[in-house]
């Protein structure tokens, strides 16, 4: 598989079929016909019961397949999938399946204990006390994790039909993780170890429309974003380079920071396929597979794609709008961490809207972009009528109850009250608010205290905007004491670019659809942004203390 990896045939096992040790073993004692014993009964009872689930999620996925194929109540829907050019055998391949739109069909046919009806993801027990199925009216799309076993579905509602468009397995299930599975990897992983690389899409039927059209190496979020999960269960199958192939607008929207990461700490190459505007990889490969094609085989990498997009329509009519052009693309490139990859970016932009690429060059430091504020300071998000709770307070409400939701994305940085800031620490060292109150002074303590009474209702999202708008206003302020006490015009230049990359993150915050990759890219810099301050503060102190003269 050319995976440049070492050991024996377990550890093989393990790394291609994505298993622990004890998974492995058990596989290949299948297919030897041995039976495996556990000596802990907790491991082989887990080990059953998942067993047991999987088991019911594959009779799901036949259940519902079957009722597309003959049941007279799904006539729709087969219709409907004539109508967007599924033929039959194309619904075999898929098992693609149709939900009765019925209250218990499928718990009736299966007839399991209301745990595993819940924990399976296929159904619960509505307030009546009775069994009730997840899915109904919806042409099912079932997804397998890389073995091959079944783990859920995504459901799509007919046309005219109310409720969400797309709707996947329940969050309750215990088979099915979104951010660890990709629709299609199962179908497509040897393609993918074969050719080295993956084509990324956002639903079911582009991963089938690439197939129809002879890709096959495309996989497909489900419901999510692309995550570190996924990017590493690729990576463990050869795919060494990632071809997106969202529409531009979602294309574009993706989280730089984390791409960017993911490039390096993977040693990846994700690239962007340019689509024709208002299609999908799904619609093209049916239309127009040979477009497909072109767009995949001609992907840009993805901070040239983010460069386009930026100079798209540029208007280079006036000194004034070729400068604005400019900008707006190095703000682009100076989200990328690698000088000599910005550098040549720098070249292309100055050459394209005819500035002075020396000029150009001096704000491509890696750092905040020099685009144009949009919006005034100050606290958009702030807490509900009512809410008696700082958003610092709300942060701290979350490390208490929901730690690991904010894991790795708050810091004790971000908190600029330093009874929070004492408070969070200790929260962070001792795991839990009975211990971390035994190490905090009494008003930490206090605090502590009051916020464990209550969980809160309010999102991850929410909160973390609140906190990275707040922790913005006063970075912002540092800058422009920074910048009113500079010398040097180049370095107040720099500062008060830095503020206007920050007013513009701000304001992104606003948008609901692209908040989590704006929170992704603007924590990470206040975190830096205030270890640099602390340490020089901390360096003018020592120095003065060394010199009071």
């Amino acid at each position: 598989f050319g995976c440049q990896r070492s050991g024996d045939v377990i550890t093989f096992v393990q790394e291609i079929e994505g298993l622990d040790f004890a998974g492995a073993v058990e596989m290949l004692a299948g297919r030897a016909g041995i039976r495996v014993q556990y000596t802990s009964r907790d491991e082989s009872a887990a080990r059953s019961r998942r067993r047991r689930l999987l088991e019911a999620v594959a009779k799901a996925r036949d259940f519902y397949h079957q009722r597309l194929l003959d049941g007279r109540d799904a006539g729709s829907a087969r219709q409907y999938l004539r109508s967007r050019g599924y033929d039959g055998d194309l619904v075999r391949r898929w098992k693609i399946g149709w939900a009765p739109d019925g209250w218990d069909h499928l718990a009736k046919h299966l007839r399991l204990t209301d745990d595993d009806l819940r924990d399976s993801g296929l159904g619960f027990v509505n307030r009546g006390g009775r069994q009730q199925d997840f899915f109904r009216g919806r042409i099912l799309f079932p997804i397998s994790d890389e073995r091959g076993d079944p783990v859920g579905f995504g459901g799509r509602i007919m046309p005219g039909a109310d409720g969400p468009k797309y709707l996947n397995t329940s969050t309750d299930a215990k088979t099915y993780d979104k951010s660890r599975v990709l629709y299609g990897l199962h179908e497509h992983r040897k393609q993918i170890v074969k050719a080295g690389q993956a084509v990324v899409c956002e639903g079911y039927t582009d991963v089938i429309g690439c197939a129809e059209a002879g890709i096959e190496l495309a996989v497909a979020t489900c419901g999510t974003a692309l995550t570190e999960e996924h990017v590493r269960l690729l990576k463990r199958f050869s795919a060494s380079r990632l071809v997106l192939a969202f529409d531009a607008d979602a294309a574009g929207a993706a989280a730089a920071g984390r791409v960017y990461a993911w490039e390096r700490e993977y040693e990846l190459e994700v690239m962007v396929a340019d689509l024709p505007a208002g299609k999908d990889p799904g619609d093209l490969g049916r239309s127009e597979p040979e477009a497909l094609h072109e767009a995949i085989e001609n992907a840009l990498p993805f901070l040239q794609f983010r460069v386009d997009r930026a100079l798209a329509g540029a208007d280079l009519s006036t000194i004034e709008s070729r400068a604005r052009s400019a900008e707006r693309a190095v703000t682009v490139v100076n989200e990328h961490p690698d000088p000599m990859v910005r550098d040549p970016h720098v070249i292309e932009i100055a050459d394209r809207c005819h500035v002075d690429p020396d000029h150009l060059r001096r704000f491509a430091t890696g750092g905040p972009s020099m685009a144009p504020a949009r919006a005034a300071d100050g606290d958009r998000f702030r807490p509900p009528a009512g809410e008696r709770l700082t958003p610092e307070d709300e942060a701290l409400q979350l490390a208490i109850h929901r730690p690991a939701e904010v894991a790795r994305r708050l810091h004790a940085i971000l908190f600029g009250d330093p009874v929070h800031r004492e408070a969070f620490e200790a929260l962070e060292r001792a795991g839990g608010v009975v211990e971390a109150s035994d190490q905090v002074s009494g008003p930490a303590a206090q605090l502590l205290h009051r916020l464990a009474v209550d969980a809160g209702n309010a999102s991850v999202e929410d909160v973390l905007a609140r906190v990275a708008r707040l922790t913005s206003g006063r970075a912002m302020n540092d800058l422009r004491r920074m910048a009113a006490s500079a010398d040097d015009p180049a370095m107040r230049q720099q500062y008060s670019t830095s503020v206007a990359w920050l007013k513009s993150q701000s304001e992104q915050l606003d948008e609901r659809d692209t908040r989590a990759d704006t929170l992704a890219v603007l924590l990470p810099w206040l975190v830096e942004h205030g270890r640099r301050s602390e340490a020089s503060v901390s360096g003018s102190l020592v120095a003065s203390q060394a010199d009071p003269g």
